[in-house]
Order: structure tokens, then C-alpha cells, then sequence
């Protein structure tokens, strides 16, 4: 007679990491939006007690730190893979990996422009030192100086931004910053934004003060005219 089977191993759960916690809050949000992202809910995804969580996170805000660092890694890397040889290439090959980002994850993606900046003094602000040091860096080593890094830079967030976040809308999902906070422990993330170490963004700390500066309402102009022109060489083909 047969003996019966030996009975499978027991199931191995995977160890809880913060690498692991903020893929789930990514998915979560993908899926729940923003809004529907607690601590609970990404506790239950992963089958654990959500107070397992603040092990690796301090609570929701430190989470949703952690997912904005996560969508902005790796775009600057990408856009070096392309290959790209003059500075045009450059912002194309940016554009690209930033819509990428915003097409693949539109519930998550307005967290990028919508909650405070990685400095407070940034215009317009976007959430990565690290993206706008490359940004600088690769302008400036194509022979841009600094005021035309920094226009360059506003100008290029300005329409890419507000084009993608438009475009995140379309597909039904919120543009608009939280009315709470509503964070689930103690971190302190908005308090600690003006102490940003520049050090290891030496184009940024050089230009702080140009990037401080609010142009928008030249921008404005510089780019309605540019758009109307655009217009007016279409029309008179």
C-alpha cells in the first residue's frame, strides 16, 4: 500500500521591508488613489498588523515621502541610457521618462507637484533635489550659464508638469492636493523641508537664489506667445 504524500512545507512569508511597503502604498494608490491610502489598508495587502509597518515607516506622510522618492528614482539614470548627445536630446529623453512615470502611475504622479516641495524656495517646486541637480548639471556642462539653466528649468517643469497633471485628469484621476494630512504617526516631513542639505547638489545651492525667484507670470507670456505663434505658422501653411 502507498503510503500518503508528505505534507507540503509549511508557507514562508516574505520579510517585511520598507523596499516592500512602499511598492504595496504604490499599488494601493494605483488602485485606491491617494485618498484611499492608510496604513491599514497597505498592513492588509501585505498580511500583516498595520503597527508592523512603523517599524520601516514613521507613518503616512513618511510613506508618501517614500512614494514620490520612489517614482522620481531612476528617471535621470533612464534619460543617461538614451544615449542622448546635445541638450535637446536631453529634455526629450526627460520628457519621456517623466510621462512614463506619470502614464504608468497617474493616481500617484500629481504627489510629485502637488505635495511640498523637497525646498520651499523652489518655482516652481518639484519634489527631487536630486532631478533638478541633474537637470542643472547636464545644462550647464552643454554650456548653458546660470540664468539660462534656471529659465530653462522653469520653463521645462512648467509645461511638462501641468501637461502631464492635465493628462493624469483625463483618465479621471485627482489633481488636487489633500484638504488633511490625515498621517498615521509621528513623522514631521513638511516641518523639516526648509533644512535640506545642499551639499550634495552643488548646482542647486549655487542657484538657489535664481531658482527662488518667482517668473511665472513672464513664463506666462514667453509661453502664450510662443503658442500663439504656433498657431499663426499652422493656420498660414
Amino acid at each position: 500500500m502507498n503510503s500518503p504524500p508528505p505534507d507540503p512545507p509549511p508557507r514562508t512569508r516574505r520579510r517585511l521591508d520598507r523596499e516592500r511597503i512602499v511598492q504595496a502604498a504604490i499599488t494601493s494608490i494605483d488602485t485606491h488613489g491617494v485618498q484611499g491610502l492608510t496604513m491599514r489598508r497597505v498592513g492588509q495587502d501585505l498580511g500583516v498588523e498595520a503597527m508592523s509597518l512603523y517599524r520601516y515607516v514613521s507613518g503616512r506622510e513618511d510613506l508618501l515621502e517614500a512614494v514620490v522618492e520612489r517614482l522620481m528614482a531612476g528617471i535621470t539614470d533612464r534619460a543617461e541610457a538614451e544615449g542622448f548627445t546635445t541638450w535637446q536630446g536631453y529634455l526629450q529623453s526627460m520628457a519621456h521618462e517623466v510621462r512614463r512615470v506619470a502614464l504608468a502611475h497617474p493616481a500617484a504622479f500629481p504627489l510629485a507637484a502637488s505635495r511640498h516641495p523637497a525646498a520651499p524656495w523652489l518655482r516652481p517646486p518639484l519634489r527631487s533635489i536630486d532631478v533638478i541637480e541633474h537637470f542643472l548639471s547636464t545644462l550647464s556642462a552643454h554650456g548653458f550659464d546660470d540664468t539660462k539653466a534656471v529659465d530653462a528649468y522653469k520653463v521645462f517643469t512648467t509645461f511638462l508638469v501641468g501637461s502631464l497633471l492635465l493628462e493624469v485628469a483625463v483618465h479621471g484621476r485627482d489633481i488636487v492636493p489633500m484638504d488633511e494630512t490625515l498621517d498615521e504617526g509621528g513623522a514631521d516631513i513638511p516641518e523639516r523641508d526648509g533644512l535640506v542639505d545642499l551639499r550634495t547638489a552643488p548646482h542647486v545651492q549655487r542657484m538657489q537664489e535664481q531658482l527662488s525667484q518667482d517668473t511665472s507670470e513672464r513664463e506666462f507670456e514667453i509661453g502664450l506667445e510662443s503658442l500663439i505663434d504656433r498657431i499663426e505658422r499652422s493656420v498660414s501653411q
